[in-house]
């Protein structure tokens, strides 16, 4: 018996965008944050290699044109890495916020495993997006191997929202 994978669009819940919203501007900070100190490193590093090419009793130690193009080309690689970055995952977290929605995906449990020193409880599903699920006592109690479970999380970002 073959068994097919169920999804669909639902919108999101004002908790549910709210802590997208926090969490999207809390990642944003950060995004800022590390690229600042790239920014700042991108100097840096080629005023110690300057003083490290004095030390070495290079004629012509500080050359302002070996400074300036190894610290554009540092910015340039640390500015790249950063867009690549937020393209790849910031990006997806704002088209959650933008279209409001949210995927509901019908799954079978394929195993069950319980950790009892600490207190929890997994299914492991066929989902493609959430492969386990930490559950309640009561639900995993309730549910046997092959039943299905229904699993939320935001449609691009895939960000993990709850079970039912």
């Amino acid at each position: 018996m073959s068994f097919e994978i169920i999804q669909y669009n639902e919108p999101l819940k004002e908790g549910e965008l709210s802590y997208l919203e926090k969490k999207e501007g809390k990642e944003r900070r950060q995004y800022y944050v590390v690229f600042r100190i790239l920014m700042i490193m991108s100097f840096v590093f080629p005023f110690i290699g300057s003083w490290y090419r004095a030390y070495e009793g290079a004629p012509n130690a500080f050359s302002y044109t070996r400074f300036f193009a190894s610290t554009i080309i540092l910015l340039g690689i640390s500015g790249f890495a950063t867009y690549l970055s937020y393209r790849t995952y910031h990006r997806k977290m704002r088209l959650d916020i933008r279209d409001k929605t949210k995927t509901i995906e019908t799954s079978r449990i394929t195993k069950k495993v319980a950790i009892p020193a600490k207190k929890a409880y997994y299914f492991y599903t066929e989902s493609k997006v959430k492969l386990s699920i930490e559950v309640s006592e009561e639900y995993y109690v309730s549910m046997k191997e092959g039943d299905e479970v229904s699993i939320e999380y935001t449609t691009h970002s895939q960000l993990y929202l709850g079970y039912f």
